[in-house]
């Protein structure tokens, strides 16, 4: 401990002979161009939803899914990772029944109770 009181005194002697000592100009990070937005400090999972946000794709179906007519020309799309997935269908408005099935990828599916078609395509997850 005496060793670095020593040492310190021995400094500021040596800096008081020579001048005061320049002070570092300090550069402030809005001085470049002003607040960074959250897209341009974005990295990782968060840039990749910033930019299929902005591109008007859905990642992580965090949006309504668009209507569809439901027809075997119009079918409800529904996305997996998988070649099959279980679908439940509320047939009519009103009704508290839901009817489940299994849709697997190929052709358009109809449902068992009331008709109405589904058609299975493929989905990539974002990460």
């Amino acid at each position: 401990m005496a060793a670095r009181l020593l040492l310190r005194s021995a400094v500021r002697a040596a800096a008081s002979r020579a001048g005061p000592a320049p002070v570092p100009a300090l550069i402030r990070g809005m001085s470049a161009g002003g607040i960074p937005t959250d897209e341009e400090q974005a990295t990782g999972m968060e840039k990749k939803i910033i930019h299929a946000m902005k591109t008007g794709s859905d990642p992580f179906s965090m949006l309504r899914p668009k209507e569809y007519a439901g027809t075997k020309q119009d079918p409800h799309i529904v996305p997996s990772i998988t070649d099959k997935r279980i679908v439940g269908c509320i047939c009519e408005e009103d009704n508290t029944a839901v009817v489940w099935f299994w849709l697997h990828q190929g052709e358009a599916q109809r449902c068992p109770s009331c008709g109405s078609h589904y058609k299975l395509v493929p989905h990539e997850l974002p990460h």
